[in-house]
């Protein structure tokens, strides 16, 4: 099923980089987690606590070279 451009309902996180990609903003970001989908065993921070943070690596560029093209086209397709 697609619905708003994606492939997979379940995919609401590309639907918010559609968003970022769509602004008018002169800049687009959103975090590695987000491209690839992940949840939040991949969390970079959690606000209020003290320790654990910032402790999350990205151990392999293969999830991400399996996006690019994707990542590409939505690129193109709105100017950036």
């Amino acid at each position: 099923m697609r619905y708003m451009g994606l492939r997979d309902v379940r995919e609401v996180n590309w639907a918010f980089i559609r968003l970022a990609m769509m602004s008018v903003a002169d800049v687009s970001l959103f975090p590695v987690q987000d491209v690839l989908g992940l949840g939040p065993e991949a969390r970079m921070n959690t606000p209020g606590t003290v320790g654990n943070n910032w402790r999350w690596r990205l151990s392999s560029m293969s999830g991400l070279w399996r996006l690019a093209g994707r990542l590409r086209d939505m690129a193109r397709s709105y100017g950036r």
